[in-house]
C-alpha cells in the first residue's frame, strides 16, 4: 500500500512537470537507443547555471514516448561513463541518472547538480538560459561565470602558492581504491596520475579574477596537512562529544581537524564505539541501522558546511538522540521534511568527491534515507533545522532506568516526574522550571528538537498533568506542576 501511494505521488509529480514543459531547470529529450549530445550539452549549460533535470524518452511538448527498456541500462553507464571523461568534459561531473516508469512508458531522469566550477562539453561551453542551452564564446563571459560561481561556493577560492607539497598526496592510492570499489570495479579514477585527478576532480583550477592557477579550498579540506588547513582554515574542526553522564561536560570527546577523508573515518568510528547497532532486517538482508544513520548525518555535517565560518561543528551522541550541528549558508529558515525537501549544494565539489569515494549519495538522498530508517532507530522521524546553523538530529530508544538515570543527573531537585515522561519532555519540564516565560519557538531553539517535536510533547505534559498555562501566548506563564513520585527528581 505504501509503494502504491508512493508510486501515485511520484506519476502526480511528473505530470505536473510534463504540463508546465521545460524551464530553466526542467530540459526533455526525445531518446531512442543512444545518448545524443545535445543531452550532454544540456547538462554542461545545467551544470554552468543552477542545475535542473533532464528527462530522456520525453518531447519538447510534454508528450511521453519513452526509451526503448531494453536499452535503458547501457544508456545509463554511457552516460555516466561521459560525464566521467576528461576528454569529454573539462572538469568532469558526478551524475546519478535513475530509471522511472510513467504511464507504463520507461523514463530516465538525470538530476544535475549545480556546480562551483565553469564546465565545457567537447571544448565548448554552455549556459542555460530560460528553456535553451545557449554556447558562450567570449572571455569575459566565461570569466563573469567564474566569478558568479565562487561567489556562491567558497571552497573554490584558489590558492596559488597552494602546492602539491602542501597536501596529502599519500591519500590518493586510497581515494582511488574507495572510486572503483564504490563504483564496482571500474573508475576514471584509477588511469589518471595524481595531476590528472586532481584536476578532474575540479581540486585545481584557474582562478578567473586574477588569472592565477592554483589548488582551492576544497584541495585543503579534502587533502590538506593538518597544519595547512589550520593555517587556511583557523576555525576548522568538528567537536564530537559523548555525553550519557555528565550532561554538563562530556564522558567522552574526540576534536576532529584533519582532512576531510580521516575526519570521516574518525567520526565514524567514534560513532561506533559509543552506539548500539539494532538489529534490522529488510527484503531478508540485514542493515546496520546504526551505520545507515551516522553515515548520513556524518557526511552531511563535513560535506555541507559553510567552511568560512567561524562556528565550530559539533557531532554530540546523548542518551535520547545523536545530533549534529555545522554552519550553514541559508536561503531561509524552515524545518525540512521530505515533502518540502529542495537539495541545494553548498560545496558541491566536496560532495562531488564523497560520492565518487562513496562516502555520500546522491544530493537529498540523506535526507530521504534518514527519514526512511531513522524510525526504526529511535522510534521517531528525524529532525533538520534549515537556518544560519543547519541542525539534524536522531532519536535514540530509550527505557525506563535510562529516564530515570537522566532525572538524576540534572542540577533541580524541585520538578518530580514518573515512569511515563521521556527524555525530552524532562528536558522541557526543567527549561519551563527555571524559565516559566519562554515561548515554545524559544524553546524549540534552546533544546535543538523541530517546533512539531517540542509541541506535541508540550501538549502530553499538558494532558499528563504536568504543566498548566495561564496568560496569553505571548505574555503567558508555565506552571510546572509538582508530582507525588519523590524518588524520581531532575
Amino acid at each position: 500500500m505504501a509503494n502504491e501511494f508512493l508510486q501515485q505521488a511520484i506519476s502526480l509529480k511528473l505530470k505536473s512537470v510534463f504540463a508546465i514543459g521545460e524551464t530553466v531547470a526542467v530540459e526533455f529529450k526525445r531518446a531512442g537507443g543512444r545518448i545524443g549530445d545535445d543531452v550532454y550539452e544540456s547538462v554542461c549549460a545545467f551544470l554552468n547555471r543552477f542545475g535542473g533535470d533532464i528527462y530522456l524518452g520525453v518531447l519538447d511538448n510534454g508528450k511521453v514516448e519513452g526509451v526503448p527498456e531494453n536499452a535503458a541500462i547501457d544508456m545509463i553507464k554511457n552516460i555516466i561513463k561521459v560525464a566521467n571523461n576528461p576528454t569529454l568534459f573539462q572538469p568532469t561531473t558526478y551524475l546519478d541518472p535513475e530509471i522511472i516508469r510513467y504511464n507504463s512508458k520507461t523514463l530516465i531522469r538525470i538530476h544535475v547538480p549545480q556546480s562551483s566550477e565553469v564546465h565545457s562539453f567537447k571544448r565548448v561551453v554552455y549556459d542555460r538560459i530560460n528553456d535553451a542551452d545557449v554556447k558562450v564564446s567570449s572571455t569575459s563571459q566565461i570569466a563573469q561565470m567564474f566569478i558568479r560561481k565562487q561567489g556562491i561556493f567558497t571552497e573554490q577560492r584558489v590558492f596559488p602558492y597552494l602546492k602539491k607539497k602542501d597536501l596529502r598526496m599519500d591519500l590518493l592510492g586510497k581515494v582511488r581504491l574507495l572510486a572503483v570499489n564504490n563504483a564496482g570495479g571500474s573508475h576514471p579514477w584509477q588511469n589518471m596520475n595524481d595531476n590528472e585527478l586532481l584536476k578532474s576532480a575540479s581540486l585545481y583550477t584557474i582562478d578567473y579574477t586574477t588569472g592565477k592557477p592554483g589548488f582551492t579550498l576544497a584541495a585543503a579540506l579534502l587533502l590538506g596537512r593538518d597544519e595547512v588547513i589550520h593555517s587556511i582554515c583557523p576555525a576548522y574542526r568538528t567537536d564530537a562529544l559523548l555525553r550519557r553522564e555528565n550532561m554538563e561536560r562530556y564522558d567522552d570527546r574526540e576534536i576532529v581537524d584533519t582532512n576531510l577523508i580521516e575526519s570521516y573515518e574518525r567520526l565514524f568510528e567514534f560513532a561506533k564505539k559509543h552506539l548500539p547497532d539494532k538489529f534490522f532486517v529488510e527484503d531478508a538482508v540485514r542493515k546496520s541501522l546504526r551505520n545507515i544513520i551516522v553515515r548520513e548525518m556524518i557526511s552531511n555535517t563535513l560535506m555541507h558546511r559553510e567552511f568560512t565560518s567561524s562556528f565550530q561543528s559539533k557531532f554530540v551522541i546523548e542518551r535520547g538522540r545523536i545530533y549534529a550541528e555545522n554552519a550553514n549558508r541559508s536561503s531561509g529558515e524552515k524545518i525540512i521534511t521530505p515533502e518540502n525537501l529542495e537539495p541545494k549544494p553548498k560545496n558541491p565539489t566536496i560532495a562531488s568527491f564523497f560520492r565518487n569515494i562513496g562516502y555520500a549519495d546522491q544530493l537529498g538522498s540523506g535526507v530521504r534515507k534518514l527519514f526512511t530508517y531513522a524510525k526504526s532507530y529511535g522510534g521517531d522521524d528525524p529532525t533538520f533545522s534549515e537556518g544560519d546553523i543547519f541542525r539534524t538530529s536522531v532519536l535514540l530508544d530509550k527505557t525506563k532506568d535510562d529516564v530515570n538515570d537522566d532525572a538524576n543527573d540534572d542540577a533541580n531537585d524541585d520538578v518530580k516526574i514518573d515512569d511515563e515522561i521521556n527524555d525530552l519532555q524532562l528536558k522541557i519540564l526543567n527549561i519551563l522550571h527555571q524559565n516559566p516565560r519562554i515561548t515554545q519557538d524559544d524553546l524549540s531553539k534552546q533544546i535543538g528538537f523541530s517546533k512539531p517535536h517540542v509541541f506535541r510533547s508540550i501538549k502530553l505534559l499538558k494532558e499528563k498533568g504536568y504543566i498548566t498555562r495561564t496568560g496569553s501566548d505571548k505574555r503567558g506563564t508555565w506552571i510546572v506542576n509538582q508530582q507525588t513520585n519523590p524518588e524520581k527528581t531532575c
